[in-house]
């Protein structure tokens, strides 16, 4: 990757429509009720506003494309291209006034993420990856985490993933631990250097799918503990697939975690 690569733009009104959600929801934190989803996870108004308006959005400025969200169709589209799209990650942060979440949209290309935006609206920070090109933060252009040094040694885990450490309970786990609520950006987490590895037990498609691309394009190993996400089928319905994945900053931190990833498993 050429460290002088200046930050590509964003198509065509997709910078502004990031920017109206980002700011309403910024207006919303502090003042919404949350209702709890089927699933057990909660949900707001500004969640579903926030879809919809990615959805109508999208739909306007990419006529060709199709959408896969979190609020709506779950189901894999037919067209060349499509969104995948997770209006607000972090809903239970979101709604208990920890002023953590984003917002994450990817666009795909034969299976394969090629765009991706990781917006942060309480920290006003936007990530965007390229496929082939890098990644940038607020328009600076980041570095692969194998490049930095990591004297913190934090990890990653998920309220699902945690419970590895009672499973091999004579082991040091190698890393200091981590829970933010955000399953994209504990991934993100890793790509921008500040934790060494991460392990998420039941991500969705729309929690990965603009992580797994920065995650790429600044060369940290993933390792699919389940099934890949990659190709696949026009029409899967994926509301009830998940992709369990180890993300790690270097393959020889991919491999000292990998004990914990196959107990998650087991």
């Amino acid at each position: 990757m050429n460290p002088s690569v200046s930050a590509p733009g964003l198509p065509p009104g997709l910078g502004e429509l990031l920017d109206r959600v980002a700011e309403r929801q910024r207006l919303d934190f502090g003042h919404m009720a949350s209702d709890v989803k089927a699933d057990g996870s909660l949900i707001t108004a500004c969640d579903r506003w926030s879809d919809s308006a990615f959805v109508n959005g999208l739909a306007e400025l990419f006529p060709s494309d199709g959408v896969l969200s979190e609020e709506g169709d779950k189901r894999v589209p037919s067209t060349e291209a499509y969104w995948v799209v997770d209006p607000l990650d972090g809903t239970t942060n979101f709604a208990a006034g920890i002023p953590y979440w984003a917002i994450s949209l990817a666009r795909f290309e034969h299976g394969k993420p090629v765009l991706a935006v990781l917006d942060v609206p309480p920290l006003r920070q936007r990530i965007v990856a390229v496929r082939g090109q890098g990644a940038w933060r607020n328009g600076k252009q980041l570095q692969p985490p194998a490049l930095q040094s990591h004297p913190a040694g934090c990890a990653s885990l998920c309220s699902r993933s945690i419970g590895v450490l009672q499973k091999l309970p004579n082991q040091r786990f190698p890393g200091k631990i981590r829970l933010l609520g955000v399953a994209s950006l504990n991934m993100v987490s890793v790509a921008m250097g500040q934790t060494v590895a991460a392990l998420e037990a039941t991500p969705k498609i729309w929690d990965l799918a603009a992580a797994w691309l920065v995650l790429s394009e600044l060369d940290c190993p993933l390792r699919w503990l389940v099934q890949s996400p990659e190709g696949i089928p026009a029409g899967s319905d994926l509301a009830q697939a998940d992709f369990p994945v180890l993300a790690a900053a270097s393959p020889a931190t991919l491999a000292s975690f990998m004990p914990w990833a196959d107990a998650l498993m087991a």
